[in-house]
């Protein structure tokens, strides 16, 4: 099955779990999980948040950031492959001056 991210209609979301500012996604959602295309702006960030009952990959595709996973900072560069398995939290955070965009599979469990 093909996703067509630019034929999904952009979704605000602010304050995502929390965070600062706010997250734009193009979003698929099933049964089975969501498969999202996200950028958040300079200063943006999504809260800390448990996965209780999935686990989450992200991919960042283009800027810089970071992740808190687990008490733990870990610095995000495209390219970069952040996985937070079930019942573990993280965080996003975007502390550059530009977007950061990422690729993020919640699959259900």
């Amino acid at each position: 099955m093909l996703i067509d991210f630019s034929a999904i209609p952009e979704t605000v979301i602010p304050h995502m779990r929390g965070g600062e500012k706010e997250v734009h996604a193009h979003m698929f959602t099933d049964a089975m999980g969501k498969v999202m295309q996200g950028r958040l702006p300079a200063g943006a960030s999504i809260g800390l948040h448990t996965h209780e009952t999935n686990c989450e990959v992200l991919y960042v595709l283009a800027g810089t950031g970071k992740v808190l996973c687990d008490g733990v900072y870990e610095l995000l560069a495209p390219g970069a492959c952040h996985y937070c398995p079930k019942g573990h939290a993280h965080s996003l955070i975007n502390d550059s001056d530009g977007d950061l965009t990422f690729f993020a599979v919640v699959p259900e469990q």
